[in-house]
C-alpha cells in the first residue's frame, strides 16, 4: 500500500517511523505487510557509515519473517561461519561453529557493509508498502496531552509538516529522541566503555568457512579487545574497545595514534594487518551501554538503539534491533485490533525483550571481569553449556538460557 503527502501543513498515517535502521526498517515493513499506512523518515539523505557489522544466527528469523532471506542470499556479502576468541596470550581458541550446536541454514550468517545492508532494508520497506522519505529530520513528537499524536518534520527545502499518526515509532539510535526529551535514558556504570574503529583493505584472511570468522582478540594486559570483521570486496573491519577515561586518555595525540598504539599491544591483530591499507582515519563512539527507563508510553513506542544499546562484544546490536522492532510492532498490530494505543498495550513487549538483553549482558559482565574464566565456569557448570551457546548464537529467549543466570552471578560474586 503506497500513499502520498500532499498536504503542504498536516497529513494523517496509521504509524510514523522515526529512523532507517534495522529496528525502524523492521517495524514499518511489518506493520505495512498488515496493511497499515505507515511513514518512514529517515534523516540522511543517502547510506551512511555504521558499526554493528557482524551478524549472528538469531538475526535470520527476523529476516525471514520480513521476507529477506533470498536477497541476503543472493547479495556479495561474507558469509559467516563461526567467531573465535583470542587471550591476552595471543592464543586462539576453537573456533565455535554455529553449525555444531543447530545444523540448520540460520546457522550460516552474514558481515554486512551497513550502508549496504541498511539500504536493503529500507528498499525492501519501500517494496512492502512503506513511504519511506529520506532527508526529512524529526523536530519533535507532537503530543495531545500525554499522548503521542504525530512528529513534527523537515522537509527538504526547509518545509516544516506535521505527520498525525496513532503510534509514533522512535527509531532515532543513539540520538534517542523521545528517551532524551524525557530524561528516560539510564546508562549502565559497569560498561562505560568507547570503541575506535577503521576498515583495511588487503588484511590477513583465514582459509575456508573460517575466512569470514569474527574474531575477538585481547591486548596482551587485557586493557581492551579488537573485534576483526572480515566483509566483501577484500575489507575487514577493526575496532578496540575500553574504558573511556583509559582508552582516550591520550585523546589529545588523536584517536589514529590510540588506534596504532593499541595495536602494538595485540599482536595476533598486528600480524593480520601490518601490510594492508587503511581505508580511512580511525574513528570513535562511546556511551556503549544504556537503556531506557520506559519502552512505550500513550501512543508511542520505542526500538533499536533508541530503547537501549549493548557493548558489541556479542554481536548482540543488529538482533536487539531486530527483536525490539518486531515486538514492537506486534504490539502496535495488537493495538490496533483492540483500539488501544495505551502505555499498557504497547509496551507489552517489555519484560520479555529486557530478559533477552540481560541474557546477553551477564555474559558481557562476564567477558570484562578479569578473574572470571569460561572454560572453569562451564567445567564447574557443564549443565550450562547450552544456555551459554544459545546467547552466543542469538538464541536469548529459550529456557535454557535463564538457566545460566544463578551460577553467572555466584562465579562472578
Amino acid at each position: 500500500m503506497t500513499f502520498k503527502i500532499e498536504d503542504p501543513n498536516r497529513t494523517r498515517v496509521d504509524t510514523v517511523v522515526i529512523g532507517g535502521g534495522p529496528a525502524g526498517c523492521t517495524a514499518a515493513t511489518l506493520l505495512a505487510q498488515e496493511g497499515q499506512k505507515v511513514v518512514l523518515l529517515e534523516r540522511s539523505t543517502k547510506p551512511t557509515f555504521k558499526i554493528g557489522e557482524s551478524l549472528i544466527p538469531g538475526t535470520y528469523w527476523t529476516l525471514e519473517r520480513l521476507g529477506m532471506i533470498e536477497k541476503l542470499k543472493q547479495s556479495h556479502f561474507q558469509k559467516k561461519h563461526s567467531v573465535q576468541f583470542y587471550s591476552s596470550s595471543g592464543r586462539g581458541s576453537a573456533p565455535f561453529y554455529f553449525y555444531d550446536n543447530d545444523p540448520h541454514e540460520s546457522s550460516v550468517t552474514w558481515q554486512v557493509l551497513r550502508s549496504e545492508f541498511d539500504q536493503m532494508l529500507l528498499d525492501h520497506a519501500a517494496e512492502s508498502g512503506v513511504t519511506v522519505k529520506r532527508g526529512v529530520s524529526a523536530r519533535k513528537v507532537l503530543f495531545e496531552g500525554n499522548r503521542a499524536s504525530g512528529v513534527e518534520a523537515k522537509f527538504p527545502g526547509g518545509t516544516i509538516r506535521q505527520i498525525q499518526s496513532n503510534v509514533v515509532v522512535d527509531a532515532t539510535g543513539q540520538s534517542t529522541l523521545i528517551s532524551r526529551k524525557g530524561a528516560l535514558k539510564e546508562s549502565d556504570s559497569r560498561l562505560k566503555n568507547a570503541a575506535i574503529f577503521t576498515h583495511f583493505r588487503g588484511a590477513t584472511r583465514d582459509q575456508g568457512q573460517d575466512e569470514g570468522a569474527t574474531l575477538v582478540m585481547h591486548t596482551d594486559d587485557k586493557s581492551a579487545w579488537f573485534w576483526y570483521i572480515p566483509l566483501a570486496d577484500d575489507l575487514v573491519s577493526v575496532g578496540v574497545v575500553g574504558p573511556i577515561d583509559t582508552l582516550l586518555e591520550d585523546k589529545r595525540k588523536g584517536l589514529q595514534y590510540i588506534f596504532d598504539s593499541q595495536v602494538e599491544k595485540c599482536l595476533p591483530l598486528k600480524g593480520r594487518i601490518q601490510s594492508a591499507e587503511q581505508v580511512f582515519a580511525a574513528k570513535a563512539t562511546k556511551d556503549f551501554s544504556y537503556r531506557s527507563s520506559q519502552v512505550a508510553g500513550d501512543g508511542w513506542v520505542l526500538v533499536g538503539d533508541a530503547l537501549g544499546f549493548l557493548d558489541p562484544v556479542y554481536s548482540s546490536g543488529v538482533l536487539l534491533a531486530f527483536q525490539s522492532g518486531e515486538m514492537a510492532a506486534d504490539c502496535i498490530i495488537d493495538a490496533w485490533k483492540n483500539n488501544d494505543f495505551s502505555e499498557k498495550r504497547l509496551s507489552a513487549f517489555q519484560d520479555k525483550f529486557w530478559r533477552g538483553m540481560d541474557a546477553f549482558k551477564k555474559l558481557v559482565y562476564a567477558f570484562y571481569n578479569k578473574d572470571f574464566n569460561f572454560a572453569r565456569f562451564l567445567k564447574k557448570y557443564p549443565q550450562c553449556k547450552q544456555g551459554v551457546t544459545d546467547i552466543l548464537s542469538g538464541n536469548i529467549f529459550k529456557p535454557s538460557v535463564e538457566e545460566i543466570f544463578e551460577p553467572l552471578d555466584q562465579m562472578l560474586s
